[in-house]
């Protein structure tokens, strides 16, 4: 009975976490929004998405959709009570708004002036984020459609971990910003992969981790003594 009750309760606990490290990116990309629909005069800090604001609307909205709708769908007490919205959700839902993620993503680093301190090796960490989590994306689908659901989990939860990387990255580059300032080329670089790089291995323990699991439960009981 207490595992049944306790269950539930971690895994909202995991949901509630994954929302809040989501939260800066979506309060800062909806700043972002309210500023563009406001019509501010250019500065050289909005200039680019005043001239262009298409891809990173729809790089919020979809982040933002993407985030919080996966949340959801890694909970296995939730899936199983709701098995058809949690198939509904991801393909209406999570997976259309992954690939807009990634695209409008790879749109902006390739079509954006950005700044001087985001030089052409964090334009490369971001093709590479973009077209990586596209190909987990797909290989996720593929996977489902194979009924490979342990795969498809397993690519699913890469996928979400990368376009999470805003988020992790508010914490490895927050910090060193009010301590010693606006970063240079360098430390910027470092940050931004460091976020991408922690959330990769997280998720790779977790998908391990979950492997373990089942595997254990799959293992068929030792015979009596």
């Amino acid at each position: 009975m207490t595992e049944t009750r306790t269950a539930p309760r971690r895994e909202w606990m995991i949901a509630a976490g994954l929302i809040l490290l989501a939260l800066v990116p979506s309060i800062a990309g909806g700043v972002r929004l309210g500023e563009i629909a406001s019509g501010p005069p250019p500065t050289p800090e909005n200039a680019r998405f005043l001239q262009a604001p298409l891809p990173v609307a729809l790089h919020v909205v979809g982040a933002l959709v993407f985030a919080l709708v996966g949340a959801f769908q890694f909970l296995p007490e939730l899936r199983r009570r709701h098995l058809a919205w949690h198939r509904f959700a991801g393909r209406y839902l999570v997976v259309p708004a992954g690939v807009v993620v990634a695209v409008s993503g790879l749109w902006m680093t390739a079509s954006y002036d950005l700044p001087p301190v985001d030089g052409a090796a964090l334009a490369i960490s971001r093709y590479l984020v973009g077209l990586a989590m596209l190909v987990f994306l797909v290989l996720a689908v593929t996977s489902v459609a194979r009924r490979d659901i342990a795969a498809h989990r397993a690519w699913m939860i890469r996928a979400y971990a990368l376009a999470m990387g805003a988020g992790t990255q508010v914490l490895t580059a927050g910090p060193s910003m009010l301590v010693f300032g606006e970063p240079d080329g360098m430390r910027r670089l470092i940050e931004m992969d460091a976020g991408w790089l922690i959330n990769i291995v997280v998720a790779e323990w977790v998908i391990a981790r979950g492997r373990t699991s089942t595997r254990r439960r799959r293992r068929p009981a030792e015979a009596p003594v």
